[in-house]
């Protein structure tokens, strides 16, 4: 995948960046801290300056962004309350009103939540999709995102010029980092599905 990576980049130069950062925001596997750091490092072996990969990266974030934010557009609650009532509700324990309070929740700490989640690997594109679920609005969205982005990839650019023939090292404390954090989101995600069903046969006991 590097070797990939890294061919694309010295054939198309600023394009590739922009084409690698689009698709690893659509397919978060691809690693972006390569994409990145291998950028800033070009910008010490290259004419490719910094201020523009920057500018090309967050352009490729926001495409990528902007990809899952309409997937979520499409997938919007009205449609998953229709998927709840069928027979995946039904093997999932779930209702129409565990859609709505999702909902309400992205609403109220939605532009936070886009904007945080950024700096988190996976999570960082992931995010897009409830935000268009939610129908966030677009404006907002775009300036949450572009900020978040620009953040994400200037901290990675930098590390990977000044660090320069060593930038492979940032990539793996960075990819080290991306594989801790999807262990800690996967935990998080197996005790939050356990405490939600739960509640939930405790609710039916009850009754």
């Amino acid at each position: 995948m590097e070797h990939f990576i890294i061919e694309i980049m010295n054939q198309w130069g600023y394009l590739g960046i922009l084409f690698l950062i689009a698709f690893e925001n659509i397919f978060p596997p691809i690693p972006s801290e390569v994409i990145l750091t291998f950028g800033g490092f070009l910008t010490v072996s290259t004419k490719m300056t910094i201020p523009l990969v920057i500018l090309f990266s967050t352009i490729g974030s926001i495409i990528g962004a902007l990809v899952l934010y309409y997937i979520g557009y499409v997938l919007n609650p009205e449609r998953l309350e229709k998927i709840v009532n069928g027979r995946i509700g039904k093997i999932l324990f779930l209702k129409n009103s565990d859609i709505k309070k999702a909902e309400d929740w992205f609403q109220k700490r939605g532009p936070f939540t886009v904007f945080f989640c950024r700096f988190i690997p996976i999570v960082r594109s992931l995010i897009s999709i409830p935000a268009g679920m939610t129908k966030m609005k677009l404006p907002l969205f775009l300036i949450l995102t572009t900020i978040g982005s620009v953040i994400w990839n200037t901290v990675l650019v930098i590390l990977g010029s000044v660090t320069g023939n060593n930038w492979t090292k940032i990539a793996e404390y960075i990819s080290t980092y991306s594989k801790y954090t999807l262990i800690v989101l996967v935990i998080v995600f197996i005790v939050g599905a356990f405490i939600f069903y739960k509640t939930k046969f405790k609710k039916k006991e009850s009754r």
